[in-house]
């Protein structure tokens, strides 16, 4: 086992993840909508795996671009610089001396904010990149919550009636259990996609927008196992 296995998540790790948990819904409830919104996850974490490498890594072209930029600037410069030694000597080229100097000089406080700008270009489009991304992954996050919002433990031992609008109710005790467990076990994996850019590019909005998804995704769950406590109470028809 090599150094720094484990102190990084693994992208390839988590797909495989996803995809597995996404064979176990099929396999308990094949049909189920539950599984359609895995595949879009299963999607969404390879196309985030890549994102998050580009990000992380240097954009090449860019950082060409910006020398040449900043190597003209240079050599522009320098010849106005050449120009003030060519004047000849005397009292009126030493006030237009100063006044070249002077628009010299705010030319240079130009060149320095253009220089910053350019140097932040980098990052500026790598993070708009990233919350776009991010964007997708708090609505998966949102779309897993409703498809367990009519998993209700009270509907399994409910004896009030149906109403013609009550969704249907088919899954026993033990199935709506497992259904409950895989959406918690979805949003944990979501998380994970998040992470896999603020570990890569840590940005202070980037890493904002991950812990946002992860405390949305922590609430949801915690409610979600309310729900399985509660059925795991109802009796040993829940266990496996």
């Amino acid at each position: 086992m090599t150094a720094g296995t484990y102190r990084a998540l693994d992208p390839e790790k988590v797909i495989d993840t996803i995809r597995v948990l996404h064979q176990r819904i099929c396999e308990r409830f094949p049909g189920a909508g539950l599984g359609g919104v895995c595949v879009e996850l299963l999607q969404l974490a390879g196309e985030n795996s890549n994102r998050a490498e580009k990000i992380s890594s240097r954009n090449v072209p860019l950082r060409v671009g910006i020398f040449v930029l900043l190597l003209v600037g240079a050599v522009g410069l320098a010849w106005i610089v050449s120009l003030f030694y060519r004047v000849p000597a005397s009292a009126e080229n030493v006030y237009t001396v100063l006044q070249g100097m002077e628009a010299a000089a705010n030319l240079l406080v130009l060149m320095g904010a253009g220089i910053f700008f350019l140097f932040r270009i980098e990052e500026r489009l790598k993070r708009r990149d990233a919350l776009k991304a991010l964007h997708e992954l708090r609505s998966i996050v949102h779309v897993i919550d409703m498809h367990q919002l009519t998993k209700d433990p009270s509907s399994v031992v409910s004896i009030a009636g149906k109403t013609a609008s009550s969704p249907a109710r088919t899954l026993t005790r033990i199935e709506v259990a497992r259904y409950l467990d895989y959406c918690s076990e979805m949003l944990s994996l979501t998380s994970k996609v998040a992470v896999l850019f603020a570990q890569g590019f840590p940005e202070p909005t980037v890493t904002e927008a991950v812990s946002d998804i992860e405390r949305i995704s922590a609430g949801l769950s915690q409610k979600i196992w309310q729900k399985i406590n509660i059925l795991e109470a109802l009796g040993p028809e829940v266990r496996q």
